[in-house]
């Protein structure tokens, strides 16, 4: 008997920037995120059939924040998602919303709050077929906007220091919304440019911090030169410390 195969292929939505939708063989989303306004109590995403099989799909949303400097996702109270489970024919696509269940974040101070929805597709066992059966993941980030006066644009802090043999990145958010952090980048003084974290580096959601390391070693980003990094889709000058300290 022979044994088959599966592999998972993992697709974060959130990683395309400049993109309207997530593109793989079968399965297709768009958009790539969602906002959903105080005033809106949900919001849709379209999933799309290209290949030439039957495509079965289960959808499922997730509260996203951020702890200890890493994504966490848990069972989600506040956002629900219909339909949760679709079969999709070849060439068919279906509109799936997300749906926001009581008041949006409301009150002094109020921030945005976010979600992650993830889409999976489902393994299909076909009878003679052989080697690997792909199927993917998509986890599109979701937010919802507080009632209000509108929350504060990110505020970012840097930093960054060495962690054993790497180099770590700590950026926190003391705004009241997302920041999208892509393509850091450090010139220095004689103008050579190193990129220190090429396309997107991730979310760094409000009153939360993230680390991530960096391939660049601290030793060539010092000597009073400049960063730059894409904040929300925005390239701006930032400044970021160099902690001298080892973890």
């Amino acid at each position: 008997m022979r044994r088959r195969f599966q592999r998972r292929v993992i697709l974060w939505a959130g990683l395309w920037l400049a993109c309207g939708a997530a593109f793989a063989s079968g399965l297709q989303v768009a958009p790539v995120s969602l906002t959903i306004k105080a005033k809106e109590s949900a919001e849709g995403l379209w999933l799309s059939n290209t290949g030439d099989n039957v495509v079965h799909a289960q959808v499922r949303a997730y509260h996203w924040t951020q702890e200890g400097g890493a994504d966490a996702l848990t069972a989600s109270r506040g956002l629900v998602i219909s339909p949760p489970m679709l079969q999709l024919a070849a060439s068919e696509r279906q509109l799936v919303r997300a749906i926001r269940l009581g008041a949006p974040p409301s009150g002094a101070g109020a921030v945005e709050d976010a979600y992650r929805v993830i889409i999976d597709e489902l393994p299909v066992d076909s009878e003679g077929k052989k080697g690997l059966n792909f199927v993917l993941r998509y986890s599109v980030p979701v937010f919802v906007e507080p009632a209000g006066a509108p929350a504060s644009a990110p505020q970012l802090q840097w930093a960054l220091h060495r962690e054993g043999d790497k180099t770590v990145l700590d950026v926190s958010n003391s705004g009241g919304t997302h920041a999208q952090v892509a393509d850091l980048s450090y010139t220095d003084a004689g103008g050579h440019r190193t990129d220190v974290a090429k396309g997107l580096l991730g979310y760094v959601l409000p009153g939360a911090q993230m680390h991530w390391a960096v391939k660049a070693p601290a030793a060539a980003l010092a000597g009073g030169g400049s960063w730059e990094a894409m904040i929300n889709g925005t390239t701006a000058p930032q400044t970021i410390s160099l902690a001298d300290r080892a973890r």
